[in-house]
Order: structure tokens, then C-alpha cells, then sequence
């Protein structure tokens, strides 16, 4: 019985380590990993090459920034080397637009934050912390 066990481990294991090792053997192409930036909110893609086991890149980021990245060859992910925002400016004007703000200026992306200062729907003038990467507004003051 004990046979049995250890040889089902090791089929087992045996069979993860196929799949891990046809898993590697799929790696992204590159236009796979262009519009897997895209889709991560990268724009203006270059430069894009395989070097060192990873995918790089040159791109602009949602909020504008040029940023360098290193993308996971299996993934996608990207690993961008300053903090970056998936979505625009104009995004956020038209998220907060829809929401009922207006008088919307002064937005400002740092840290990976959004900063915005706006007026209610009731005429009252707000900061507003939006996280660069939902647009969900995370804090008023």
C-alpha cells in the first residue's frame, strides 16, 4: 500500500513538473506582450525586447510618464521602474464628470495616487485621493 502511495506522489509530481515545464515553454510573443501592455494601460510601446529571461519595454503609462518595464514572459505583468498610473487624466475629469463633480482642476498624479480638487454636486469644494490604478476615489478632504 505504501508503494502505491509513494508511487502516486510521484506521479504526481512528476506530472506538475511536465506542466510547469510546458507552461515555460509557452511563453508570450511579442506582440502578445504588446497588447498585454496595452491592455495594462501602456501606451507608445518600443523598444520592445527579450533580454535576461524577461521581456522589456519602453512605453508611456496611463497618467503620461515614460517608463521603462520588464514584463514576466509567462504573464504579461509588467514591472515598471517608477510608480505609474492605468489610466489618464481624462479619465478621471470624465469619471468625476459622471459622478457630478465639476469645477474639476489641479489633478496631479504622485506615488501612485491621483489628486484632484474639485466641487460636489453641492458646491462644495473637495481634494480628492483617487487610486491610480481603479479610479476609485479612496479619500476627500
Amino acid at each position: 500500500m505504501k508503494k502505491i502511495a509513494s508511487l502516486t506522489i510521484a506521479l504526481a509530481l512528476g506530472c506538475a513538473g511536465a506542466a510547469m515545464a510546458q507552461e515555460q515553454a509557452q511563453a508570450l510573443t511579442q506582440q502578445e506582450v504588446s497588447a498585454q501592455l496595452a491592455q495594462q494601460g501602456y501606451s507608445d510601446v518600443h523598444d520592445l525586447d527579450f533580454r535576461d529571461g524577461v521581456w522589456t519595454a519602453r512605453a508611456r503609462s496611463g497618467n503620461g510618464e515614460k517608463v521603462k518595464l520588464r514584463v514576466d514572459p509567462i504573464t504579461g505583468q509588467a514591472y515598471p521602474d517608477k510608480q505609474i498610473s492605468t489610466i489618464s487624466e481624462g479619465d478621471i475629469r470624465a469619471s468625476l464628470s459622471v459622478q457630478g463633480y465639476t469645477d474639476v482642476h489641479d489633478v496631479d498624479f504622485h506615488h501612485g495616487i491621483w489628486t484632484v480638487k474639485a466641487k460636489t454636486a453641492e458646491g462644495n469644494r473637495v481634494l480628492l485621493k483617487i487610486d491610480g490604478q481603479s479610479g476609485r476615489i479612496i479619500g476627500t478632504s
